[in-house]
């Protein structure tokens, strides 16, 4: 398969309304399929489709070695918070504490169009939380204090001015 450009923040496709995936076909798989080599090669443990540029519902997550494909996922029930560090592919080298649910209920199809319905705790349910958060919009950036955000925001506009 292909290795697919990670997007950064602040990329506006990160932000971007996804769609819901209708056709569970070949291109759905070679997506995919993309998506777990991209995030493997980046040393992810989670990767949702805007990361690589698609505006699709398609996420997938490797927690320790169970492998998970989710098209149009929904989180349909979550209870208690956890504070957990989190990272981001999307924000490379930054890792910050933020709530999550501890515990979720999460309905979604795999690749082939098969219905599922999981419930997780713990660190898997921050995990799950989120990469669906991607595929709403939301960021690691948004989940942290006002001061923290902007704080964040000039490390990575610093970064980025280094590269360049």
């Amino acid at each position: 398969m292909a290795l697919r450009k990670i997007c950064l923040y602040p990329d506006p496709v990160l932000r971007e309304e996804t769609r819901e995936i209708e056709k569970f076909d070949e291109e759905l798989k070679t997506l995919v399929a993309d998506m777990w080599d991209t995030m493997y090669a980046n040393d992810g443990v989670g990767l949702a489709a805007p990361q690589i540029g698609e505006a699709k519902k398609v996420v997938v997550i490797d927690y320790k070695g169970d492998r998970y494909v989710l098209i149009n996922p929904r989180i349909i029930a979550s209870e208690g918070s956890v504070r957990n560090e989190e990272g981001c592919l999307s924000f490379p080298g930054i890792y910050e504490k933020v709530d999550s649910p501890e515990r979720i209920t999460v309905v979604y199809r795999d690749e082939n169009g098969e219905e599922h319905r999981d419930e997780h705790d713990g660190f898997i349910a921050c995990v799950f939380s989120h990469e669906i958060d991607h595929l709403n919009g939301r960021l690691l950036i948004d989940r942290v204090s006002p001061l923290k955000r902007q704080f964040l925001k000039k490390k990575i506009a610093k970064k980025a001015a280094e590269k360049k």
